[in-house]
């Protein structure tokens, strides 16, 4: 291929992530998250719980050197979609760039989250109750039960090769209803 061919090419490079975008939000979006783990089943409860899944397999990516660029392409199919959706509930183009960029903010501040009560000792219900019950504790139980659900997929997650991940091939989260 040609040096303009490249530049110009029509082709869309993150196009081989839309798998893996597609198994990170069919998971956020798996039922039982929201019947079981009481996760508020609304706009705001389900970017979170996608967003957790997300962040889960950032940090699981991040592990791979080489797969800088597919999390940049999984990244900007994840801006393309948020901006989507917000289009689609009626924000107007003056303000999406603004709620594209908070919600931005928000997936950085969730990585961190999750990434230090995962691997570094910080408190994982900590930071469960801060970024998707936004300061609302849930009961204990569905606490507990979300919890060691997301600590059970981030090892599993652990589990697979970069690879399998990429091809969009997420392990089962036990929430599937």
């Amino acid at each position: 291929m040609s040096f303009f061919s490249k530049i110009f090419s029509r082709d869309n490079p993150n196009a081989g992530m839309q798998p893996l975008y597609n198994a990170i939000v069919g998971e956020g979006r798996q039922l039982a998250w929201y019947e079981e783990a009481q996760v508020p089943d609304t706009i705001d409860g389900r970017f979170d719980m996608i967003a957790a899944i997300f962040s889960l397999v950032l940090i699981r990516l991040e592990k791979d050197e080489e797969r800088g660029q597919d999390i940049a392409w999984l990244t900007e199919i994840f801006i393309s979609d948020m901006e989507g959706q917000l289009r689609q509930i009626g924000i107007g183009d003056m303000v999406v760039g603004k709620h594209v960029g908070r919600m931005m903010g928000a997936l950085g501040g969730r990585v961190g989250a999750y990434r230090d009560a995962l691997e570094k000792g910080a408190d994982l219900k900590d930071a469960i109750v801060r970024n998707i019950f936004r300061g609302a504790k849930p009961d204990d139980a569905a606490l507990d039960l979300l919890a060691s659900r997301l600590a059970a997929y981030h090892a599993a997650l652990g589990d697979c090769s970069s690879d399998a991940i990429v091809a969009g091939h997420l392990p089962a989260s036990g929430a599937a209803a």
